[in-house]
């Protein structure tokens, strides 16, 4: 599966009609062709992988950080040509760009999906055309998990359960094991695997204490606007909030908004508790500031991980269906650990 300058030109005139027969730019790139030299047509000889790579989205400030790592593993430097497609938050044009990817003749397709449902037709095309698919982030639901070759991401589900667990040692060092609980709940994107699985396992922790109300759950879609939005409206709903969740930072900076303008304090004694999810550098600065309580990590930089799992699949070797990133859980108590070094 190692392709050479012939063949980066053919994929480049392949992307090349993808952008210009079909009128506007339709959001493919080729990233680090010219890494460090001057073009192609000075490129050695030097046998290069070709992955296509479908990013579900540029909605926050992890999902950034999260298409940099990747870039920056699957380099040209590095032995990679890359083809990068932005879905916007679009199923449809995740499957458009997997089927031009196919049509390229790319030796890997990487996925971060945007929803986990409706992948089983587009990933038999790939695997009928023999194309192994990595997925990255975000997992799938599909009726035969023989269509994907690895999953890269994150245990969402673990990081909902380890917010509920922080948020049961939290109450019960204030002495509030067994007051009533009014939580409301900012989702992101319904039906993917982020918003389900957080919500699985912040779930399970809730279920197991009986006096905890889940009193509302509000789609904030992942954004900062969409938080804000959602934030006011509950504010409005409800007046007794005890805890409130953001299933990610970006959400979490708009319901910060939304609670300042309504003059609304929190992580003070007395005051809401709000629990974050992402770990990015603007919000441990938050944490440390006694704003968000606590904040479950999801670490973005997965594209090292990808790049020696296809290096390992070049070389014969065996890989592990799931492989999960490393995460911690930020407090006030820990952050100063963490803040420095985090790029993101």
């Amino acid at each position: 599966m190692l392709i050479k300058k012939s063949k980066i030109a053919a994929l480049l005139t392949a992307v090349a009609v993808a952008i210009t027969g079909c009128g506007p730019f339709t959001g493919f790139s080729v990233y680090d062709v010219t890494s460090g030299d001057s073009g192609i047509e000075t490129m050695s000889d030097d046998a290069l992988i070709s992955v296509g790579f479908s990013q579900l989205g540029s909605e926050s400030t992890w999902r950034s950080a999260n298409t940099e790592s990747v870039k920056a593993a699957l380099s040209t430097n590095n032995g990679f040509f890359l083809i990068y497609d932005n879905a916007r938050q679009k199923q449809e044009k995740q499957f458009k760009a997997v089927r031009s990817f196919i049509s390229q003749r790319v030796d890997y397709i990487v996925i971060c999906p945007v929803i986990q449902e409706g992948w089983d037709v587009v990933l038999t095309e790939a695997r009928d055309a023999g194309i192994p698919v990595i997925l990255l982030d975000r997992n799938i639901s599909v009726n035969d998990e023989s269509m994907y070759t690895s999953f890269i991401g994150e245990d969402m589900y673990a990081e909902g359960a380890s917010a509920g667990k922080w948020l049961e040692e939290h109450l019960e060092k204030q002495g509030k094991s067994e007051d009533d609980i009014n939580i409301v709940v900012i989702e992101g994107t319904s039906g993917s695997s982020a918003q389900e699985g957080r919500a699985r396992g912040f779930g399970a922790i809730a279920a197991r204490n009986m006096n905890w109300k889940m009193i509302a759950s509000a789609k904030g879609e992942f954004t900062q606007t969409k938080g804000k939005e959602t934030m006011a409206r509950l504010l409005r709903e409800f007046d007794d909030i005890d805890v409130i969740v953001c299933q990610n930072d970006d959400m979490a900076f708009g319901a910060i908004e939304a609670l300042n303008e309504a003059g609304v304090k929190t992580g003070g004694a007395g005051d809401p508790i709000l629990i974050s999810f992402d770990g990015t550098r603007k919000a441990l600065e938050l944490v440390k500031e006694g704003v968000i309580n606590v904040d479950v990590e999801c670490n973005p930089n997965s594209g090292e991980l990808l790049a020696q799992i296809i290096n390992g699949l070049e070389a014969g070797k065996e890989i592990k269906k799931t492989y999960y990133m490393e995460e911690k859980v930020f407090t006030k108590e820990n952050v100063d650990e963490y803040i420095e070094d985090r790029n993101y």
